[in-house]
């Protein structure tokens, strides 16, 4: 059985093997998602500048996603296989940074170890995207990603509680002096390295992926068969789009220093540099009869993406705008509209910050129990039916906050939540694969992630500037576009060209 040959039905329990890593991936990241915005705050972080802080997790995976599924791609070992040398490699530095983020003593320690610790969870979690794309046939497709959005659920209701066992069950202190982690947070980050490693290398050594059959291995084996078609065509093409977006840098930065615009815009006009000097640099390979480096390779597919992944891409686009908003503006929205406490060191805000992790943890539950309905519901109607109803509903349950007084009507507001939640874990992923070329799967899921990382890096630019400027420092009003956003994303999903629909 080769990597391009028609794939066998796989077993529940083979699907489940191949999926399990996912488990613990979701421990480090319900962990980074509940908590980070705590340990900022504890360290001295300003509440309007949160947003910012939190963008060394998108900018990390801008990057590294799109290269490791790149290089994914292109390697093969007889005895790790594919993909699963990245997941070892990714789990041993996550592990890592997860023990050290609750021990960090200064804000920008604890931004330095956001930036590694979401770079190597990304190491691990790209390649499990494509993994679904490797081992399944496109039948199958919905449930492996399904199975996927299972655990990432079970995983986050256990991290997310965490803090709350380690206080109510065990009695370890949920408070701590002035600009120290409490020690209930620090215990939750260690076991959740432990379960990282353990989980993903359950993963590794139980389940063998198909090798690529010899045509794909010589090309990547092969200088002059990885160079690309029409080089002068696509010369020109980067030349030009090179100069445009370069352009777009300058005149921006320059718009932002004159005006003396807020700093934080200066990262978009970042991003359009770094684009503009992918592109420009690709020209000059081309130029040098060198189209077989993986740069040129890079930017030429990005350029070509399939008409699916771009019109995912709007759908992306708005429905991670809004879970952006809900991570880094839940704990602050709770404790100041609800528990009417904006301190750190009061009994009063850490209630409200541990309420946020319960009910963190409640929609991933909601999820996992969602991601096992929601194949069955695509059956009968469609993906993008299932899709619009998901995200209408998590769209609804975060724009019921505003409308909430009662701390535990929140529950409530979750479940919506989590019903998008695995909705968005799966459903995209699963009409996208359909549309990628096999030999392509690992990188085409990492450029995926732009539609990700990119409304998470506006997400930090712009938050901040609404709150300020529109809503009066409110956190609540952050929540409730973020609900808005989401519903205009199930709306877009109805434009989407599902491919492989018919074979479920």
């Amino acid at each position: 059985m080769s990597l391009t040959a028609p794939k066998p039905r796989l077993s529940f329990w083979q699907i489940w093997n191949m999926s399990f890593g996912f488990l613990g991936i979701q421990f480090g990241f319900a962990l980074q998602n509940a908590n980070t915005s705590r340990i900022f705050e504890t360290l001295g972080a300003d509440t309007s500048n949160l947003a910012l802080y939190w963008l060394a997790a998108p900018i990390t995976g801008l990057i590294v996603q799109p290269i490791i599924g790149f290089y994914s791609d292109r390697t093969w070992h007889k005895k790790w296989g594919r993909r699963r040398p990245y997941f070892a490699l990714g789990a041993v530095l996550a592990s890592i940074a997860l023990c050290i983020m609750p021990n960090s003593t200064m804000l920008w320690m604890a931004v330095g170890v956001l930036w590694i610790m979401d770079a190597s969870i990304n190491i691990s979690m790209e390649p499990f995207r494509a993994f679904v794309g490797d081992m399944l046939p496109p039948a199958q497709r919905t449930t492996g990603f399904a199975m996927q959005s299972f655990f990432i659920g079970i995983g986050a209701i256990v991290a997310s509680f965490l803090p709350w066992i380690f206080t109510n069950w065990l009695n370890i202190s949920n408070t701590a002096e002035a600009g120290t982690i409490p020690d209930s947070v620090k215990y939750s980050f260690y076991l959740g390295a432990g379960m990282l490693f353990l989980t993903v290398m359950w993963t590794v050594f139980s389940t063998k992926e198909y090798p690529p059959d010899a045509e794909t291995e010589n090309q990547l084996s092969n200088r002059e068969k990885r160079k690309i078609d029409n080089e002068q065509f696509y010369r020109k093409k980067f030349f030009d789009i090179g100069v445009l977006l370069l352009s777009i840098a300058i005149v921006f930065t320059a718009i932002i220093y004159f005006l003396s615009l807020e700093k934080e815009l200066y990262v978009l006009t970042f991003g359009f540099g770094v684009f503009g000097l992918a592109h420009m640099l690709a020209t000059i390979y081309i130029s040098q009869g060198r189209s077989y480096l993986g740069l040129v390779s890079i930017v030429k597919d990005f350029n070509t993406m399939p008409k699916t992944m771009i019109q995912l891409a709007y759908v992306q686009f708005f429905s991670w705008f809004a879970l952006f908003a809900m991570w880094i503006y839940t704990t602050p929205a709770v404790t100041s509209y609800i528990f009417k406490s904006s301190d750190p060191t009061t009994a009063a805000y850490n209630d409200g910050a541990d309420l946020v992790g319960l009910l963190f943890g409640v929609y991933n539950g909601i999820a996992a129990l969602a991601a096992l309905l929601l194949p069955i519901l695509a059956k009968y109607t469609s993906r993008r039916v299932t899709h619009l109803i998901a995200l209408a509903c998590g769209g609804a349950g975060l724009i019921s906050f505003y409308f909430i007084a009662d701390p535990q009507m929140l529950w409530f507001s979750m479940i919506g939540v989590g019903i998008a939640w695995a909705s968005i874990l799966s459903v995209p992923y699963a009409m996208l694969s359909g549309s990628l070329p096999s030999e392509k799967m690992g990188y085409y899921m990492g450029v995926f992630n732009f539609f990700i990382v990119i409304p998470q890096i506006i997400a930090g630019t712009v938050l901040g500037l609404m709150l300020n400027h529109f809503f009066n420092g409110e956190s609540i009003y952050i929540l409730v576009t973020g609900g808005v956003s989401m519903i205009i994303a199930g709306l877009l999903c109805l434009r989407v060209e599902d491919h492989d629909e018919v074979t479920l």
